[in-house]
């Protein structure tokens, strides 16, 4: 099928590639010129692992193609899906102008008959503006429908997760529509859940809200641990094997991060405000979250007491392994409140050592995490690399003024690391 990506972010500069891959021919549209015009020479914005071999591979095959014009997308497509940002106001409510933006170009270029489909986050009912703001603008009265396809992408995994995913959520309002979209998706085999446009719509806020959730009740979990002598590793083990709970997620530390957690938790608290709705137990998820943050810089007093002075080397800043997003990352308030008690910080990352200049001040950014350690007061684990947990910690202790660890991911085995000299602080542990 001819698809029309709106959007080549974190979530469009995978959907299509990806939809190239299952065969499809596919548009990338983006108003940012100098992203498009990298983009057809073949870099990419940010790091996502096998995404730079994907994009390769399809443009050489001519099943892949960036432009910044709308006009240019929809004329050449049967299906267009809109992936632009939707960032948080201060309030907590999703910014939509993007999509409403987009919306009213793609209502202006209608030629013939499209489905247009929101893969973007966005509140409930948004569908319904989409709708009306294509009839507003839809001067020659084009027939169109409106889809709801969530995605469901995990940063440092995102490409395994769109071509094989657990599940694809479709809302629609007609057969024309489902079926244009199961064809679509016809070469992924997973379970097609397809339900009304409201439905598909709150699937995306809730899953994401209760991830949220499960990792704030870890972490609280661990500090109970902390207080009675129990280990969260262990905790965390024994509830996992229970299949109405799972593993996935139940790992405490400095709490979640990145732009979907954060973002989609608070426009989801937002929207149920506006329908008459208190959510509470969410609310609790984002306060747990904040203090968590809080309490890595207690632990890091803990061990050296004051820390005028001191210098924090910091292992990891993006907020999550395989990825250079440090959007919303904890590693920008920790550091910050290490900065504000007059701590200097040197930090390493994988990826997003560049990333860090556009979110933090004032650090120093080392080239490898033997240089962020050398002379440093304390080592303090930020992201959960596996590069990380590989370290030769004899040379790391040699490398440090005092051999304090602050392992605020629970990469390392406590009582190693006692064994070998360490001052070592973990999470619920």
């Amino acid at each position: 099928m001819k698809i029309c990506v709106i959007g080549v972010g974190h979530v469009g500069l995978i959907t299509g590639p990806c939809f190239a891959q299952l065969g499809h021919t596919v548009i990338g549209v983006d108003s940012d010129a100098a992203r498009i015009k990298n983009l057809n020479k073949g870099i990419l914005p940010f790091y996502e692992p096998g995404l730079d071999k994907l994009v390769k591979e399809n443009r050489s095959k001519k099943r892949l193609y960036f432009t910044t014009s709308i006009e240019e997308g929809i004329k050449n497509s049967e299906v267009v899906f809109i992936c632009v940002g939707t960032p948080p106001r201060e309030s907590g409510e999703a910014d939509l102008s993007s999509v409403e933006k987009v919306v009213r170009g793609i209502a202006r270029n209608l030629s013939g008959y499209r489905l247009i489909v929101e893969k973007s986050t966005v509140p409930v009912n948004t569908w319904q503006w989409i709708k009306h703001t294509v009839n507003l603008y839809n001067k020659k009265n084009v027939e169109f429908d409106v889809g709801v396809n969530p995605e469901f992408l995990c940063e440092g995994s995102a490409v395994k997760d769109f071509l094989k995913p657990d599940r694809i959520v479709i809302g629609v309002e007609n057969e024309r529509a489902k079926n244009i979209l199961l064809e679509v998706y016809k070469k992924i085999d997973c379970p097609k859940v397809v339900t009304n446009l409201s439905t598909a719509e709150i699937i995306k806020h809730a899953s994401n809200s209760f991830l949220a959730t499960k990792i704030s009740f870890m972490n609280s979990v661990a500090n109970l641990c902390e207080k009675v002598g129990a280990d969260i590793v262990q905790v965390a083990h024994g509830m996992g094997y229970d299949p109405r709970i799972g593993k996935a997620f139940l790992n405490a530390g400095a709490g979640y991060g990145g732009f979907c957690f954060p973002k989609d938790l608070a426009a989801f608290i937002h929207i149920c405000e506006k329908h008459g709705y208190d959510f509470a137990m969410l609310k609790a998820v984002q306060k747990v979250n904040e203090e968590q943050k809080k309490l890595v810089v207690k632990k890091v007093e803990e061990a050296l007491w004051v820390l005028k002075d001191k210098t924090i080397g910091v292992l990891g800043l993006a907020f999550k392994p395989e990825t250079d997003d440090m959007r919303l990352a904890p590693s920008i308030g920790i550091i910050e409140m290490l900065q504000a008690k007059g701590s200097h910080i040197k930090a390493y990352d994988p990826a997003a050592n560049n990333e860090a200049k556009h979110f933090l001040k004032n650090i120093k950014l080392c080239k490898n995490a033997y240089d962020a350690a050398k002379d440093s007061d304390c080592l303090l684990i930020l992201t959960e690399w596996q590069e990380f947990k590989d370290l030769n910690l004899g040379k790391i202790k040699k490398l440090l003024k005092i051999p304090v660890v602050i392992d605020a991911r629970n990469i390392y085995d406590p009582e190693n690391l006692k064994k070998m000299g360490f001052v070592y602080k973990g999470i619920g542990r």
